[in-house]
């Protein structure tokens, strides 16, 4: 397996995720942060349980050969990237899955087997007939305890009912410090322009020392390295600010719809900075992925008949995904970045520019990514429209 390619790939698959879930009503006027790698995850452990045209239109989906490939890469990149980094001065950094099934739907001796030893997936056996609520009770425990308790409530207490039969589900947190802090004492506010021409006065970071930036035609990026541990880990945020005031959407679009974008516009060198404002932000948002996957392409799974390979019940053939919940968490400010967040599939019955000084202004709407640069892999994407909503 060529894992740089596969990563590639999956970061490529990422953005086109990202675009979708920005580009959506529901997150296009609204500050939106999402975790594309953990609703890959879940939807790699759909794939393990699929069949025939519904697994084809989930691996094409996805960018991968073969079940075996996807599994493969899944687990090799978990290996890779989630080790606990804190103890050893990098970014402390989390991941889990769980896996619920009905007690009367055994889960496949071959899916069980990717379940437990590639995913690392924690295993229940549930009565949704009788007890749907008690199962959402323990889903959102689970995943408030994968997130260090900042999301609480990944499933509402309606989305389970006596029709449901298997609940995949993946926490990721993330929490790390700038290698270089920003003073505290220098924030201050200043007026933040949005989308529909208003302004509002928001706390801004600012810095003199210099900065890995970069421009391009239409648009700046800010890359802001965390503190590394004494692993190979690299992580960095990065900022995608757009020249134009409103050029959002149209930024959003060329990131998700080129692949091979996002590396080849990243900032490698350090430059002098001139003016340098970026907002203070803490964003909270959940979303239903349902319609953006079948939007992208991604139907087959939502429809009965393809997902036989997760149990050994006759019932198993009539299983679909009926929605993939994902609710995600993020804070910016002075010391650093604490994001989180936790994906739930449900199953039912049924040219470059060289500068000597650059400045960096983002005083208008921006778009943001957290990145592992060794793998190139994307934990949290986003953007930002108003810094003052949560």
């Amino acid at each position: 397996m060529d894992l740089q390619q596969s990563i590639s790939d999956i970061t490529d698959v990422s953005l086109i995720l990202t675009g979708g879930v920005l580009s959506s009503n529901e997150a296009k006027n609204k500050n939106m942060v999402m975790s594309p790698i953990s609703l890959h995850v879940v939807l790699s452990l759909i794939a393990a349980g699929s069949s025939g045209s519904t697994r084809d239109q989930l691996l094409s989906f996805l960018k991968s050969d073969s079940p075996d490939h996807l599994n493969k890469l899944c687990s090799e990149l978990v290996s890779l990237l989630f080790a606990y980094g804190s103890a050893i001065g990098g970014p402390k950094l989390s991941y889990a899955n769980g896996v619920w099934v009905d007690q009367t739907l055994p889960l496949k001796h071959t899916f069980k087997q990717v379940a437990d030893h590639l995913y690392k997936a924690d295993s229940n056996q549930v009565d949704f007939v009788n007890k749907a609520i008690e199962v959402v009770a323990d889903v959102n425990s689970w995943a408030e305890k994968h997130t260090s308790g900042l999301i609480k409530e990944l499933l509402s207490p309606d989305s389970v009912d006596n029709q449901t039969r298997l609940i995949l589900a993946n926490a990721i947190y993330f929490k790390g410090s700038w290698y270089k802090k920003f003073d505290e004492f220098l924030t201050k506010e200043d007026d933040f322009y949005m989308l529909n021409g208003s302004s509002v006065k928001v706390p801004f970071m600012t810095t003199k020392k210099k900065q890995y930036i970069r421009a391009f035609n239409g648009f700046k990026v800010l890359g802001l390295p965390y503190k590394q541990g004494e692993d190979e880990r690299r992580f960095s945020m990065y900022f995608f600010l757009p020249d134009a005031k409103d050029g959002l959407l149209a930024l959003v679009h060329k990131l998700s719809s080129q692949p091979g974008f996002l590396n080849e516009h990243l900032p490698f060198g350090k430059v002098v900075v001139g003016d340098f404002k970026l907002p203070k932000f803490k964003i909270s948002f959940g979303f239903e992925a349902s319609d953006i996957l079948k939007g992208l392409g991604l139907e087959l799974p939502f429809m009965e008949g393809g997902l036989t390979e997760l149990t050994d019940s006759p019932q198993g053939k009539k299983l679909y995904v009926s929605s993939i919940n994902q609710k995600s968490f993020i804070e910016i400010n002075e010391e650093g970045t604490e994001a989180a967040a936790a994906t739930a599939g449900k199953m039912r019955l049924m040219c470059l520019k060289r500068y000597k000084t650059l400045d960096f202004v983002a005083d208008h709407p921006f778009m943001f990514l957290i990145k592992e640069n060794v793998t190139g892999a994307v934990l949290f994407s986003g953007h930002v429209v108003n810094p003052l909503e949560s």
